[in-house]
C-alpha cells in the first residue's frame, strides 16, 4: 500500500481516519504538552492532593492538577456538569481545533458521539449527598440526576455542538476507551461523516476511591517512582488516575475532500473479547482479541511495529498479558511500551489516551519509555521500552486494554500517508 492517505481500508469500507487529538492527563494538559512530557519520562504520579488520604491503603494517584475548568466550559456547563466531563468537554475544545474542521459545513445529523466512562461523576454525587444529608433535598443541585450519569460527557458533546448523529457511551471499565473508538468506527463507516470519540474518568473522590480498593489491585507502595511497576518483579499493583483523551475520527473520503491530506492514521482493526468466567479451564481471551484485532487490519503479526500494552501491575495478570502477546509474537517479538507508568491507569480513559499515543508514534516515528521498571520480572519474554525513548519506523501500532471483570479490547492503528 502506498503512502497516500486512504479513502478506504483493506476491506474496501470507509477508511476511518483522526484528525484530531485532544488530552488531558496527569502529566500534561494538551497533545504536545502531554506527549512531550511522555517522551520526557515526567510522572504525573504522586500523593493525593484532592482529599486527605492518609488513612488509606493506597495514598498515590495520577491527578489532573491545576486544571481550570472555567479556562475551557462556560460558568454554566462547569455547574451542570461532574469533572469527567469537564475532562472531556476541554478535550473535545482541542481536537476539535486540532481537526481545524467547520461543523456548519457538515450535517447536524451526521456528526456522531460515541465516548467511554468506567465510573461515573463520583465526587459530583459525593459532594450532593453530602448536602442531602447535612441541609436536606432543597440543598442538592437539580443537576444531581444528570451530571453523575455515564452517559452524560456524550450527551452535552452533543448538546454543546449539535452533534445530532449516533451518539452512545460504552462502559466496560478500562477496555471502554478502545470500545469507543470501535465503535465510532462502526458509526462512521455507517454514514456519519465525523465522530468525536475516547473516554475520559475521574473517581479521586473519597467515594471513588474508596470504591476501588475491595479489588485488592491498588498499590500500597507510597514511593511514588517504585508504586506502577508492570512487568517488574516488583510489580505490587496500580496507581489509579484521571483523565484521558477524546480524539476525532472522520470518513476517509469526507476528511480528504475537506483538504486533510495527512491524518494522524486510520484505525486499522478493533476487536474485542470476554475472559471466561472464573474457575473456567479456558484460557483468557486476550491472545484470541489480538488475532482477531489483526485480522481485522488484514496484517501478519511481523507487520506491527509495536504494542502499547495494557500493563496492569499485579503479577498474574501482568503474566497473563505477557504469555498472550509472546503467543503472537513470539518472544521478544515486537517492542512493547507502558506510557501509562507516568498516569496511572485511567480507566475509560486509559485505552483512548494509548491510542493516541500510538497515533503520535506514528507521526514522530518514535516509542515512548516505560518509566520505573527497572527489574523486568523473569519469564515475561517481552522486549519493554525501558528509561528512553526508541527510534523506529513504524507504519502500525496495537493498543491492548483489559477490565475488570474481563473485559479485553485491542486496536491497530496505521498510517494513513
Amino acid at each position: 500500500m502506498s503512502d497516500a492517505h486512504r479513502t478506504e481500508d483493506s476491506a474496501g469500507a470507509p477508511a476511518a481516519v483522526f484528525t484530531g487529538i485532544g488530552v488531558t492527563a496527569p502529566n500534561g494538559l494538551g497533545t504536545e504538552e502531554w506527549w512531550s512530557a511522555t517522551l520526557a519520562g515526567k510522572s504525573g504520579i504522586d500523593f493525593v492532593s484532592g482529599f486527605d488520604a492518609r488513612s488509606y491503603p493506597a495514598q498515590l494517584a495520577g491527578e489532573v492538577r491545576d486544571f481550570d475548568a472555567g479556562a475551557y466550559l462556560s460558568p454554566r456547563i462547569v455547574v451542570e456538569t461532574s469533572k469527567m466531563s469537564h475532562f472531556a468537554l476541554a478535550a473535545t475544545a482541542m481536537a476539535l481545533d486540532d481537526a481545524a474542521v467547520d461543523l456548519t459545513r457538515i450535517p447536524e445529523y451526521e456528526r456522531a458521539v460515541i465516548t467511554a466512562n468506567a465510573s461515573g461523576g463520583a465526587e459530583f454525587g459525593q459532594r450532593e449527598l453530602q448536602k442531602l444529608w447535612r441541609g436536606g433535598p432543597r440543598d442538592v443541585s437539580p443537576y444531581m440526576s444528570i451530571a453523575w450519569f455515564y452517559a452524560a460527557t456524550t450527551g452535552q458533546i452533543s448538546i454543546g455542538h449539535e452533534m445530532r448523529g449516533p451518539c452512545g457511551v460504552v462502559v466496560s471499565e478500562q477496555a471502554g476507551g478502545l470500545d469507543a473508538l470501535g465503535q465510532a468506527r462502526r458509526v462512521v463507516r455507517g454514514g456519519a461523516r465525523l465522530a468525536v470519540t475516547g473516554g475520559t474518568d475521574s473517581s479521586l473522590s473519597p467515594a471513588g476511591y474508596v470504591s476501588q480498593l475491595p479489588t485488592g489491585h491498588l498499590t500500597t507502595v507510597t514511593d511514588p517512582a517504585r508504586a506502577y511497576l508492570p512487568f517488574d518483579a516488583a510489580a505490587s499493583g496500580f496507581v489509579p488516575g484521571e483523565g484521558g483523551a477524546i480524539l476525532v475520527m472522520e470518513n476517509g473520503t469526507t476528511a480528504r475532500e475537506r483538504g486533510i491530506s495527512d491524518p494522524y492514521g486510520e484505525l486499522a482493526g478493533y476487536a474485542a473479547a470476554f475472559d471466561p468466567r472464573p474457575g473456567s479451564t479456558r484460557p483468557p481471551a486476550l491472545a484470541r482479541c489480538i488475532r482477531a484485532a489483526l485480522d481485522d487490519a488484514r496484517l501478519r503479526p511481523e507487520e506491527i511495529g509495536v504494542v502499547f500494552a495494557d500493563g496492569h501491575g499485579t503479577a498474574e495478570l501482568d503474566r497473563q498479558e505477557a504469555r498472550a502477546l509472546a503467543e503472537v509474537f513470539g518472544p521478544r517479538g515486537v517492542p512493547v511500551t507502558v506510557p501509562k507508568t507516568m498516569t496511572g491507569r485511567l480507566y475509560a480513559g486509559a485505552g483512548a489516551l494509548d491510542a493516541a499515543g500510538a497515533l503520535l508514534a506514528l507521526r514522530d516515528q518514535v516509542v515512548p519509555p516505560t518509566v520505573h521498571v527497572t527489574g523486568p520480572a523473569p519469564g515475561h519474554g517481552l522486549d519493554l521500552v525501558l528509561d528512553q525513548p526508541r527510534e523506529l519506523p513504524l507504519r502500525t501500532a496495537m493498543v491492548v486494554a483489559r477490565g475488570h471483570g474481563g473485559f479485553n479490547a485491542v486496536t491497530v492503528v496505521r498510517r494513513a500517508r
